[in-house]
């Protein structure tokens, strides 16, 4: 899984993950080992229960909102622009555009 190699490595302090994550060997353990903190909700029939940061998961909810009204404009989910470049100037065209509205 690609998780192995990548969680461990990452620039971030923190990974905030739905409950699929919620797994202790390839997730919860690497990220502990590295330093990260893992937020990342217990699944219902997880045996041991373990706490998690639910103020900074609600922070996932706004960070999937976004993205959800970012694939709206047509042009940014069909990547119709075939430069890397030109495809940017489209997200952050269409970034303003949210935060403004």
């Amino acid at each position: 899984m690609g998780a192995d190699h990548l969680l461990p490595g990452m620039q971030a302090d923190a990974l905030i993950a739905d409950k699929a994550f919620d797994a202790d060997e390839r997730v919860i353990q690497p990220l502990a080992t590295a330093g990260k903190l893992a937020v990342i909700p217990p699944k219902a029939n997880r045996q041991v229960s373990r706490n998690y940061d639910r103020e900074l998961f609600k922070a996932r909810h706004l960070i999937e909102n976004f993205f959800a009204r970012l694939k709206q404009f047509r042009a940014i989910a069909t990547r119709y622009d075939k430069t890397k470049c030109n495809f940017l100037a489209a997200v952050q065209l269409a970034a303003a555009v949210i935060w403004l509205n």
